[in-house]
């Protein structure tokens, strides 16, 4: 086999490897969780407000491919230009166990209103538990008048959170701040 055929059977194999979706990339690993596992644990949680849920997790699982673990938990936030998040929950991984979290952090931006939600977190790249304690940042956007359902994005050293929340109260805006994950809780979001 000469250096050319080599050469031209390696692009060819790397162009296969990287055509393929992030979902089935991932199909083969035991530490994801599949659409169907999601989706469950999804509509279990949120119960009669989830009509909207599989469509947001579709989007999600299309983008970032299947998540290797996921919070469940819930949140208030309020924000006049700047503003506060603070949340708890259990964070799920398929070969690591359960852990309680607890989340909190400032934003800034044109927002305004208060909400409460429950909120499952989507993670990916998670390569161990702790790892989930740290700052994850990124870009958030609101309108709803009484309730809502919606997806952001956040991320830190290569681990994604994606955020689907089900809230119910006044909120309008656009804003960038970060979330910081601790094991305990705290009132300060710094």
């Amino acid at each position: 086999m000469t250096f050319a055929s080599r050469l031209v059977a390696l692009v060819f194999l790397a162009t296969i490897s990287f055509s393929l979706p992030a979902s089935a990339q991932r199909a083969a690993r035991s530490d994801t969780y599949g659409t169907d596992e999601l989706l469950g644990a999804g509509h279990r949680f949120f119960g009669n407000v989830s009509r909207g849920l599989a469509s947001v997790m579709e989007r999600a699982v299309s983008r970032w491919g299947l998540p290797n673990g996921y919070v469940l938990g819930e949140e208030g936030s309020g924000a006049i230009v700047a503003g506060l998040r603070y949340g708890e929950g259990t964070l799920y991984t398929k070969n690591a166990g359960d852990l309680r979290v607890y989340w909190q952090g400032p934003s800034v931006g044109f927002d305004w209103g208060g909400d409460g939600a429950r909120t499952m977190m989507l993670v990916y790249n998670l390569p161990a538990t702790e790892a989930i304690y740290q700052r994850f940042a990124g870009l958030d956007g609101s309108a709803y008048f009484i309730g809502g359902f919606g997806m952001t994005a956040l991320t830190a050293n290569g681990v994604v959170l994606v955020p689907i929340r089900s809230g119910v109260g006044l909120r309008l805006g656009a804003n960038v701040g970060y979330l910081k994950f601790t094991p305990q809780a705290t009132w300060n979001p710094f």
